[in-house]
């Protein structure tokens, strides 16, 4: 696949025009308000700073979030359920994608808390637009890794192959997408061979009965 090809497979789907619209939003509204300073250069590398424990703690907690018994009730995330398909099925482009109801709410989510947590308008959507501009980053980073697109630049085929030993090697290991310093700080960006080869890299854990329900493995 060519990049040209890959760029327009993205922007055929709604997650890629969505993510996109929201930086230029973002964009446009910072540049309208004006009155840049020092302090938006502090903003934005303290944003991309937590980027990778974001990633980390995002991959770890929520997306490889198994189902658990509560009473008789099974407790469990739609979107973790949506990653272990993507687990079960990496070549499906649909998967790939943040759902868009999780996307949505990210959209809200993240000027919300730079609104709370920055009282000054202009470095709120400092953070704003880098945080829709990372989440676009990885959007496109993750959509592209999983398509037959042949790496041209030595950090991306970096960041390609950890996401490819994730999925093929070691679940357990290699959870960032867009940066692995998360990865080398906590310990999760093992040498290849240092790991064995997992059987729930493909499950996650879970598998899934007859009737389309999930388990958790013993």
């Amino acid at each position: 696949m060519s990049l040209r090809d890959a760029t327009a497979l993205f922007f055929s789907r709604r997650n890629g025009r969505v993510v996109v619209a929201a930086v230029a939003v973002a964009l446009v509204a910072r540049l309208v308000h004006g009155g840049f300073g020092g302090l938006d250069l502090v903003v934005v590398a303290a944003v991309v700073a937590a980027q990778p424990f974001v990633e980390w703690t995002i991959h770890v907690s929520v997306l490889h979030f198994r189902p658990r018994s509560l009473g008789r009730r099974t407790v469990d995330l739609p979107i973790a359920r949506k990653h272990r398909a993507h687990h079960r099925d990496p070549r499906d482009v649909d998967l790939v994608f943040v759902p868009l109801p999780d996307l949505l709410l990210l959209l809200v989510a993240i000027p919300a808390g730079f609104l709370l947590l920055e009282p000054d308008l202009g470095l709120a959507l400092t953070g704003v637009l880098t945080g829709y501009a990372l989440l676009a980053v990885y959007e496109w980073t993750h959509f592209l890794i999983h398509q037959p697109y042949t790496p041209k630049t030595r950090l991306y085929r970096y960041v390609r192959r950890a996401h490819v030993l994730h999925h093929f090697r070691n679940e357990n290991y290699w959870f960032g997408v867009t940066m692995h310093l998360g990865d080398h700080v906590l310990r999760t960006f093992p040498a290849k061979d240092d790991v064995p080869l997992s059987p729930t890299a493909r499950t996650l854990g879970v598998e899934e009965t007859e009737t389309g329900a999930e388990t958790a493995a013993a």
